[in-house]
């Protein structure tokens, strides 16, 4: 089994992270971090994967190639979903998404560095179950 836990582990660590989820192809919920954030986390990963579908789909409308990730930046924060790169496996149920929150101070730049490597990482143990 996958420990999520320990493959989050480097992104809860950087600066100005307040929560994260791990869902996987149908958008089912496999692991949540909200310690940082009263936030119903596995809610809001629902309905922004859900978003994320819809544009997924127009960006493919248009002849364009799937999208890989989806950014909302307020005021005060920034929230995105990043879609591993579970189709190389060619494997439906290697592909996974994660969701992160992160105050509008934080090292988002580096956020996204860890969570491409980690969503490769999953999606690469995952293929091998």
């Amino acid at each position: 089994m996958i420990n999520f836990e320990e493959k989050m582990k480097r992104l809860t660590k950087v600066n100005g992270y307040l929560g994260s989820a791990i869902l996987n192809y149908t958008g089912e919920t496999l692991y949540i971090e909200n310690s940082q954030t009263g936030t119903d986390i596995a809610f809001a990963a629902t309905i922004f994967n859900d978003a994320f579908r819809t544009i997924n789909e127009t960006t493919l409308d248009i002849g364009f190639s799937e999208a890989s990730s989806l950014e909302t930046r307020t005021q005060d924060g920034h929230v995105f979903l990043v879609k591993s790169a579970g189709e190389e496996h060619g494997n439906e149920f290697a592909k996974i998404d994660i969701f992160c929150i992160f105050r509008d101070d934080g090292n988002i730049a580096l956020a996204k560095m860890i969570v491409d490597k980690t969503a490769k990482a999953i999606s690469d143990e995952l293929a091998r179950i």
